[in-house]
């Protein structure tokens, strides 16, 4: 017999099929994309969660990179896009998933997300942090490059998809 503590337990637990990717994704790459869908065959349910962020200065606004990130994205099934604007610990356990999903390009990446693993495991011990890296393809590419050649008017085509190529375009004109 279960009292109503154990069943309480029990409703608190994370659910490990469900993971969330974090990020700004300002704006989201083919590096995002490749790390989504090969994370969409391990997952049940992969919630890519995109930061408000107004602190890091957004090039595009935050409806913009869900869009963008919705389109990109839509041939994946199990994939949502969803935008939060508080603590990644409390939107992990809203929505009740298990593990955050974070992507590694280069060992100049580890410290930084080894640093937001630690903090995560404090504030929400239960779930647990997997790292990905990306395929060799797109290890070297990132949002702040991508910007920059956009900025700059160079040509993003092999980097992004061709609708977040178009908003690039149409932000830095």
């Amino acid at each position: 017999m279960h009292t109503v503590t154990d069943i309480n337990a029990k409703a608190a637990q994370p659910d490990y099929r469900t993971a969330v990717y974090p990020g700004t994704f300002d704006p989201v790459t083919n590096g995002h994309a490749d790390l989504v869908a090969r994370a969409s065959l391990l997952y049940d349910r992969l919630i890519v969660a995109i930061a408000e962020s107004p602190h890091k200065l957004p090039s595009l606004s935050l409806q913009k990179r869900i869009d963008l990130c919705r389109t990109v994205l839509s041939g994946l099934h199990n994939v949502e896009v969803v935008g939060f604007d508080c603590l990644l610990a409390s939107f992990v356990e809203q929505q009740g998933a298990g593990v955050l999903l974070r992507g590694l390009r280069a060992v100049s990446d580890f410290e930084y997300e080894f640093q937001l693993a630690s903090m995560n495991r404090q504030l929400i011990a239960e779930v647990e942090t997997v790292f990905l890296t990306p395929d060799i393809e797109y290890s070297f590419i990132s949002s702040s490059l991508v910007k920059e050649v956009a900025r700059l008017g160079g040509d993003v085509s092999n980097f992004v998809h061709p609708e977040v190529k178009l908003a690039l375009q149409a932000h830095f004109q």
